[in-house]
């Protein structure tokens, strides 16, 4: 006989025993929960980053004065013709040639000076030929004084004859010395020793007297002409040190000299001379940039590593004790090595990251790692006194 179907009742009553029976089969396979509301924790945040601390430390910073100026000449010396008229022979020196004093620079052709000094020493030779004859005629006059031979107007007559001679030997010896050095002075001689740094003798011109031929930079001394502010002069002394810094990126070290006594009323900056050292890389003319070395002060300071810059600001990262980090604004100053001064916004407990802040936000959570014992924090630094190069 066929099977007789199942009434609607039947299937409703084998589809709820259905879901009865999985829900007991889930209820039975849930892990046990605690009761109450402590049963609900938080998920612990992965840090950002592993970082190492550091703190900051009092240091001795250089007190620096930049400034700006040009570089010149201690002392230039201009070398000119002395005598006039005379033709150029020859030139023995050239624009960075070192001369010593007494040189021979540049010799005039001295045959006209020479025929001239021949003609001075002959016209004295007469002079004093004359001078001789004028001399024995006023001894004989006076000889015949007692005697009234010669009258009293005749015999002063001889005299007086006799001193015009000695006279005319005398300015005879006078021209024969001009002559005499004019023929030295056909040799241009070094005043002083140096390095030339100008020549406008040329071989075969004929020069007048005192026109220039060289110029000369006298011992090959240079200085630094630095312009200072009114205000901060009075803060530079004769003695202190100078880093003078060329526009090639060359560092001498000088010393200063002198402060001018006077300060330009246009700009009202005055000019301090320092002394710089012989050195290839410096010339007469060069702008160079410096700066004056005042002494030292006391200032807290952090590695360099530790500063990051974000939108023209300067920040640290101070480790807070939950374990993040939180962004400091703060105020630097010198630089100077692998260390930065802070001015403002820092106090001198503070924990800092080290390294690795370009990475970090405010508020981050980061992992200390432990820094080896060889690399403690010194009570204090002494930093150098030279300029930190970039």
């Amino acid at each position: 006989m066929p099977r007789k179907p199942f009434s609607p009742r039947t299937l409703t009553a084998i589809a709820l025993v259905c879901l009865l029976g999985a829900g007991a089969a889930w209820f039975a396979t849930r892990p046990a929960q605690p009761a109450g509301p402590a049963a609900t924790t938080t998920p612990t945040p992965r840090p950002a980053l592993a970082v190492n601390t550091t703190q900051p430390v009092q240091a001795r910073v250089p007190l620096r004065l930049e400034a700006n100026g040009n570089v010149a000449a201690w002392q230039e010396a201009i070398v000119g013709a002395e005598s006039n008229g005379l033709r150029l022979a020859e030139v023995r020196v050239n624009v960075g040639d070192v001369v010593r004093k007494g040189q021979v620079l540049a010799v005039f052709a001295p045959d006209t000076v020479r025929a001239e000094v021949a003609q001075a020493r002959a016209s004295l030779m007469e002079a004093r030929a004359a001078a001789a004859e004028a001399a024995a005629n006023a001894e004989r006059a006076a000889t015949l004084t007692a005697s009234g031979a010669l009258s009293r107007q005749q015999i002063q007559q001889y005299a007086t004859a006799g001193e015009t001679a000695q006279a005319r030997v005398a300015a005879a010896q006078a021209a024969l010395q001009a002559q005499e050095v004019r023929l030295r002075h056909t040799q241009v001689l070094a005043p002083d020793a140096g390095v030339i740094s100008s020549r406008t003798a040329t071989v075969g011109a004929v020069v007048n007297g005192g026109a220039e031929l060289f110029r000369l930079v006298r011992r090959g001394r240079l200085e630094w002409r630095a312009e200072v502010t009114s205000a901060d002069l009075p803060r530079i002394r004769p003695g202190q040190q100078a880093v003078v810094t060329a526009a090639s990126g060359a560092q001498v070290q000088g010393t200063v000299r002198m402060v001018a006594p006077t300060v330009d009323p246009q700009t009202r900056n005055g000019l301090v001379y320092v002394d710089l050292p012989a050195s290839p890389d410096i010339s007469a003319g060069m702008f160079a940039r410096g700066q004056f070395l005042l002494g030292a002060r006391d200032a807290l300071t952090v590695p360099q590593s530790a500063v990051v810059v974000r939108d023209g600001f300067s920040y640290v990262f101070e480790l807070t004790p939950q374990g993040r980090v939180a962004m400091r604004r703060v105020q630097t100053g010198q630089r100077v090595g692998d260390r930065v001064e802070i001015a403002s916004g820092l106090s001198a407990g503070a924990t800092l990251v080290e390294r690795g802040g370009a990475f970090l936000n405010d508020g981050d959570v980061v992992r200390v790692e432990a820094a080896p014992s060889a690399q403690k924090q010194p009570a204090a630094v002494a930093l150098p006194a030279q300029p930190a190069t970039k």
